[in-house]
């Protein structure tokens, strides 16, 4: 399932393949995030493309969707994806616990996002997966639109009472058919005090435990219909879907620990990392994390990507992690590059000929699709014009941050992740 291949001598970095039921994936890997399965303006061909290893999907936004599909498990995600690569899926939580904040108040957020009070945009507390330096805990920081329980959450969307927990979010992945899945975890905020981040690591070992049963069941399951010849759109997933657990603890060092080590001690098949911290954490949070969870199995940080913070966590001992920032930049004309980034959009770009980065790869700049023309179609008001704009701009983002990647692993089997760590952020 997961093999380290090599480790690095100064740090905690290291090489590694997982094998899924769709393929490998050498680590460590971005994971570009298809919040419905898909990536908007991009086909499958787009995306074979970009050297694109590993997705993750969101259950929260495919639950009504693969309880009305005609397929599920192994056939769900991937024809919806239309490629045959690994896949994830998050556990819905963190949607749940979004509701619960308000909607957003960013005025380019989508009205899907100001239901669901999503990170994507500013929430009306600021609160998102980064939080500034000075942040302190509020005990008057209430829920008011969801109720969470010992079975579960109770929220309000479009205008029902809903429910979601760890069994019925374990049903839900096992019919999207990724190849990793992940426990449903309470998630706090960062102005949650000591003691509701110590009930809620409580809550999040015994749900961990509920969803390891539920999984247990639903494989078993599984594999009786296999061995008896019943016809499944699930079967095949069965022993193959990997489950991960998620420590949390928020910003306190003993309970991380807490978290990380009794987590760990659960048979998980990897472990993910959540909840909201500064940048000036990652490295510490992690310090108290990684050293808890088993060596020998793969840790998934969750909804971190900026090219700094990539860094820090595969320096830590990180071997995945998801953000949705290479995409949602992209559809808004932010280009990456090895010595920053850029906003197509401006003024500055109009009369510009030369591609996006000289020397790069992808399918936009061999095309030699110039900076002007990406600028001209993306602030353009005709949609299948803009619709393109976006498209190019989406290839080299994710071309981008997938050759970033493949750039560490070489340079972690070479012995110099360290020397190549401080030359690219020195240039960046």
């Amino acid at each position: 399932m997961f093999r380290i291949t090599h480790k690095d001598k100064k740090t905690k970095a290291r090489l590694g393949v997982l094998s899924t039921p769709h393929g490998k994936v050498l680590t460590p890997s971005y994971v570009f995030v298809g919040t419905y399965g898909r990536f908007l303006h991009l086909a499958p061909r787009d995306i074979k493309k970009t050297k694109t290893q590993l997705v993750i999907a969101n259950t929260f936004h495919l639950w009504d969707t693969v309880l009305l599909s005609p397929a599920s498990g192994k056939t769900f995600l991937t024809k919806r994806l239309g490629l045959n690569i690994p896949t994830m899926t998050d556990s819905g939580g963190f949607q749940v616990l979004s509701l619960a904040f308000g909607p957003v108040v960013d005025a380019r957020a989508t009205s899907l996002n100001k239901k669901l009070g999503h990170h994507y945009g500013v929430r009306r507390h600021g609160i998102g997966k980064f939080i500034g330096d000075n942040i302190k805990s509020d005990k008057d920081y209430k829920r008011k639109n969801i109720r969470i329980t010992n079975k579960g959450v109770y929220f309000k969307w479009d205008g029902k009472i809903r429910f979601l927990g760890p069994e019925l979010s374990m049903k839900l992945q096992s019919k999207i058919g990724a190849d990793i899945i992940f426990a449903f975890d309470q998630i706090t905020s960062p102005l949650d005090d000591y003691e509701y981040n110590r009930k809620a690591v409580e809550l999040t070992n015994a749900w961990a435990l509920r969803c390891l049963k539920a999984h247990a069941r639903q494989l078993r399951r599984l594999d009786n219909k296999s061995r008896v010849g019943a016809p499944t759109e699930t079967s095949g997933v069965g022993k193959k879907q990997l489950l991960f657990g998620i420590v949390q603890g928020g910003l306190f060092k003993d309970l991380r620990t807490k978290s990380a080590k009794s987590i760990g001690s659960m048979p998980f098949d990897g472990f993910g990392i959540g909840g909201s911290y500064t940048k000036k954490q990652i490295s510490k949070m992690l310090k108290w994390v990684v050293p808890h969870l088993p060596e020998e199995k793969p840790r998934h940080l969750l909804g971190v990507g900026k090219v700094a913070d990539i860094f820090e966590a595969i320096q830590n001992g990180i071997d995945t992690f998801d953000c949705v920032i290479p995409t949602r930049e992209a559809r808004h004309g932010r280009l990456y590059t090895k010595i920053g980034h850029m906003d197509i959009r401006k003024g500055r770009y109009s009369d510009d000929k030369k591609v996006i980065e000289r020397g790069c790869g992808c399918l936009t700049c061999s095309k030699k699709i110039s900076r002007s023309k990406i600028r001209e179609l993306i602030k353009s008001d005709n949609t299948k014009l803009n619709t393109d704009g976006q498209r190019w701009c989406l290839m080299h983002n994710m071309w981008f941050f997938n050759n970033l990647l493949e750039e560490i692993r070489k340079s972690i089997q070479r012995r110099k992740f360290a020397k190549f760590k401080k030359k690219f952020l020195k240039n960046y």
